[in-house]
């Protein structure tokens, strides 16, 4: 609709087909299909065809493919006419490994573009709307023209909309307007001359994209989607990209490295193979010769270096990472960015909430100090957003109010019945900077305001107070009794609130809370009880055990707080607590070296969190900061790790969170901390696994090369990625968490992924693995032939390469076993209890598939391996040689600790 904002509300509701009290559900689905949803236009997605396509892109992969056609070309040069499609069976593996290669890239791929979209769909804005007559919250991208909602201070607008009603609305409209103070919104219809009035001038307005920052209101969603004016500007939008994580950038790096150091052994591999062919051998010189030599040492080099790269590291670690990140959903933390899951295992400070996070967030009035009783329970439910349907026991609001107006209940004074007779008619909403909310009502007997806060500051605004029924000038004496009361109120840990009022003789011409807030007579004050969540306490205590230091951050007096974190376990003495105008006077420099000082902040404002994170993470400190309310943006936007409430959060709030709890737990944080740390083990527990094999495949063929021997070929190697290793590295990447997990100090975040001896793991491992399977080469040798000689005349011998080839595949199974605990012993009581069954899983089908290649006459011909060629007693010294890499790499891990326990 085009020039909505010259006509007035009630026409607007005609044109659009709506009422002030919102459609109807079956009204609203049927506007839903005829429109589409409230979504603006997006990219068309790529096929599956098209990653595919782009997958065979790889670098690595066009060299495999142009060795699978150089090793084509030269098997049809050799055939001298009579072709076999047996002669191509390297080919054949080659080609079939790219494509297995490929598609399970894809496969992970697109699981993990699922788990990302759904953990997106789990925090998915929604809005308030009116629809059968009453409030209920649906999905932004369900709402349709006609709908009216509902706003509040910190609401992201989703569509279009025609406002309605406002009380004191202010709009931050930025990105439409590039207008950085929020703008006032009002009801009536604007006058122009001719024309259109510019959109930032729209003031009876709200714009798809733009946020309520202050007050409250209703509006006629008047656009959706593409029609909307953010639509307009914006066209299509492209969807935001997932960026990689920090570890992912490490992985790529050392992809590129390995790369690098592969293909120059591959050039001594290639170069040996030339200089004993035309060298070392026996045959005259021929260019023939120095052809053939050079073709086939340079598809065996290729094809090698090649199988020898992990180069399906990088999904793995999505694969894990898409798999945690849905483990953290289950337990209520919705992780909206994946690189903040690499972040959370380096955690160090938790800045927390106390209402709702730390405490359950179900107050109770349990103390009450005033003159009149009736005036106090019929100020404090008045003055409140909360609402309470006749018959019913408990109110539906946030629970500080609902607590209020639970209360005026209980003592016989609905609020559905009060509203009747003093209907609010302005209102100052609460805001975290003053501390007050006031609303003003019409009575019988003339205008009243009620005003509602924190008592420090409702008490700053109180020049009278009640006596014998009697307003009378305030004094230092009384004021000193209220003080004395809130602390000692406080010292029990109860949340305190204040009450005043303020009569008219007619409506006051300002709603600004300036204009409101003053001269008010004090009526008393509550004392209510907000228990501690049962669970924080010992999540606390695990806070603890794991170098994590927790730090409380509440609007409350700061006896209130102390009394929390006292029996939290958060501080222990009373300096450790610190109010936010003392906070004023110290610059950044200061605060820097102060803020390890205090573990309790009370009274503070939006812009102390700010600086308290500012100053943590100038200590190099990782720090966590936790916000519900629109103010809290910055601190949370500031953070390492910002964590958004999501029940009590705000729109805007949760938009610019790293992670959204469920439950507003700070329980959950930490077993998302815990989630956290044991993604990053198992990641690297993947790493060490595939490296440390990959190195000793590469010293195999190395070895080999210079030897002028052959102990496996680049068959039996693409199969031993294929299959030993991806299985195996994909259920490690399940591992349960190790139970000492969280009794380790967090790591820091520059450390590398071959740090804490991990790189020197990889070498002497792989070391050792290879000399276990050329140990197993020439054991196979030798019981073929009865002795070593003309073991390196380059003679193949089936019965070596078998047991080489079974010794490595069982071998490598041993590695994936031994490296369930990077550091600590597999036989543990934590690693006993803890069975990995996925990883026993792929155990027992890379065991049968290993068996099968041995035995299997078609499958073996497949690989080249001589079906039969080693017997009972071959499989057994195979197995033995395996078998001897767990006490060897139990022992190294021994060393480790003991070495790591004496630095």
């Amino acid at each position: 609709m085009d020039n909505i904002y010259l006509k007035e509300a009630s026409e607007v509701l005609d044109e659009l087909q709506s009422t002030a009290k919102g459609l109807s559900s079956e009204e609203a689905e049927k506007r839903l299909q005829r429109d589409g949803k409230n979504k603006l236009k997006e990219p068309e997605k790529e096929s599956n065809f098209k990653k595919f396509l782009n997958l065979l892109v790889d670098p690595m992969i066009i060299m495999l493919l142009a060795a699978a056609a150089i090793q084509a070309a030269v098997t049809v040069l050799e055939s001298a006419g009579s072709i076999k499609a047996s002669d191509f069976i390297d080919v054949y593996v080659i080609l079939a490994v790219v494509i297995l290669n490929a598609v399970m890239s894809l496969v992970q791929e697109n699981k993990a573009e699922s788990a990302v979209a759904a953990l997106m769909d789990m925090t998915a804005e929604t809005s308030h709307v009116i629809r059968d007559g009453d409030v209920m919250t649906v999905k932004s991208e369900d709402l349709v023209v006609g709908d009216v909602l509902v706003f509040e201070a910190g609401d992201t607008v989703p569509a279009d909309c025609r406002i309605l009603e406002s009380y004191s609305m202010k709009a931050e409209e930025s990105a439409l307007t590039g207008e950085s103070v929020p703008v006032n919104k009002v009801v009536d219809a604007l006058m122009c001359d001719g024309g259109k009035v510019p959109l930032g001038d729209r003031k009876n307005m709200l714009y798809s994209g733009s946020t309520v920052v202050f007050g409250r209101g209703k509006a006629v969603v008047s656009a959706v989607g593409q029609n909307t004016e953010m639509g307009r500007i914006a066209g299509a939008l492209a969807l935001a990209t997932q960026d990689q994580v920090p570890l992912q950038k490490k992985m790529d790096e050392l992809s590129k490295f390995l790369t690098k150091l592969v293909l120059l052994i591959s050039v001594v591999v290639f170069g040996v193979g030339l200089v004993q062919a035309l060298v070392l051998g026996n045959q005259p010189f021929s260019w023939n010769l120095l052809g053939t030599s050079a073709i086939s040492s340079f598809v065996a080099a290729i094809a090698l270096a090649v199988a020898a790269i992990p180069e399906g590291l990088p999904a793995v670690v999505t694969i894990v990472l898409s798999i945690g990140v849905t483990e953290m959903a289950k337990h209520k933390a919705l992780m909206r960015k994946l690189s903040a899951v690499e972040t959370l295992g380096c955690t160090q400070i938790i800045c927390s909430d106390k209402t709702g996070t730390l405490t359950q967030n179900k107050m109770t009035v349990v103390e009450e100090w005033t003159e009149d009783s009736k005036l106090m329970a019929t100020a404090m439910a008045l003055c409140s957003d909360a609402t309470i349907k006749p018959g019913a026991e408990h109110s539906e609001g946030e629970p500080t109010e609902a607590a209020l107006v639970n209360y005026a209940n209980k003592i016989g004074l609905p609020k559905y019945e009060l509203e009747k007779d003093q209907p609010r008619i302005a209102e100052a909403p609460f805001d975290s900077m003053r501390k007050m909310m006031s609303t003003v009502h019409e009575t019988k007997d003339g205008i009243i305001q009620y005003t509602k806060g924190a008592v420090d500051m409702v008490l700053d605004h109180c020049a009278y107070y009640l006596h014998d029924g009697q307003a009378v000038p305030m004094t230092p004496e009384f004021r000193s009794e209220v003080a004395k009361v809130n602390k000692s109120y406080a010292d029990k840990a109860l949340r305190v609130l204040c009450a005043a009022y303020r009569r008219y003789d007619e409506k006051p011409q300002s709603e600004e809370p300036e204009d409101l807030e003053h001269d008010l007579v004090y009526i008393g004050i509550y004392g209510m009880i907000d228990p501690c969540r049962e669970e924080v306490f010992d999540a606390i205590d695990r806070c603890r055990g794991a170098g994590i230091r927790p730090v409380m951050i509440t609007g409350d007096h700061k006896d209130t707080a102390v009394a929390i974190g006292r029996q939290l376990g958060i501080l222990k003495r009373e300096d450790e607590a610190v109010v936010g105008a003392d906070l004023d006077q110290y610059t950044d420099e200061e605060m820097i070296e102060l803020v390890p000082r205090y573990s309790v902040y009370a009274r503070v404002q939006p812009e102390h969190k700010t600086r308290i994170v500012n100053a943590w993470r100038a200590r190099g400190m990782v720090t966590a900061m936790t916000g519900d309310g629109v103010n809290d943006a910055p601190s949370i936007k500031a953070a390492d790790i910002g964590i958004g409430m999501g029940i009590t959060g705000t729109a805007v709030t949760k938009g610019v969170a790293d992670m959204v709890l469920a439950d507003d737990n700070f329980a959950t944080i930490v077993r998302a901390v815990e989630e956290g740390r044991k993604i990053y083990d198992n990641i690297k527990k993947v790493l060490q696994f595939q490296l440390s094999t990959n190195l000793a495949e590469v010293l195999i063929i190395f070895f080999a090369s210079i030897l002028n021997f052959r102990i496996l070929s680049p068959v039996h190697l693409l199969w031993i990625n294929m299959v030993t290793d991806t299985l195996p590295g994909l259920a490690l990447g399940v591992e349960k968490a190790e139970g000492n997990l969280m009794h380790r100090k967090p790591r820091d975040a520059s450390e590398g992924i071959f740090s804490d001896g991990a790189g020197v793991s990889m070498v002497w491992q792989g070391i050792y693995l290879a000399a276990v399977e050329i140990a197993a080469y020439y054991l196979g040798y030798y019981m073929a032939n009865g002795s070593f000689s003309g073991i390196v005349s380059g003679v193949t011998c089936g019965t070596a390469m078998t047991m080489a080839f079974l010794t490595v595949s069982l071998a490598e199974m041993m590695c994936a076993i031994n490296m369930r605990s990077c550091n600590g012993s597999i036989f543990s009581k934590d690693m006993l209890k803890n069975t990995n069954w996925w990883l026993w899983g792929a155990f027992a089908v890379t065991t049968l598939l290993t068996l099968a290649t041995v035995y299997v006459t078609p499958l073996a011909n497949l690989l080249g391996i001589t079906a039969g060629a080693v017997r009972g007693r071959e499989v057994l010294y195979s197995m033995l040689l395996a078998l001897t890499t767990v006490p060897v790499f139990e022992f190294g891990k021994f060393i480790h600790r003991k070495t790591r326990k004496k630095a």
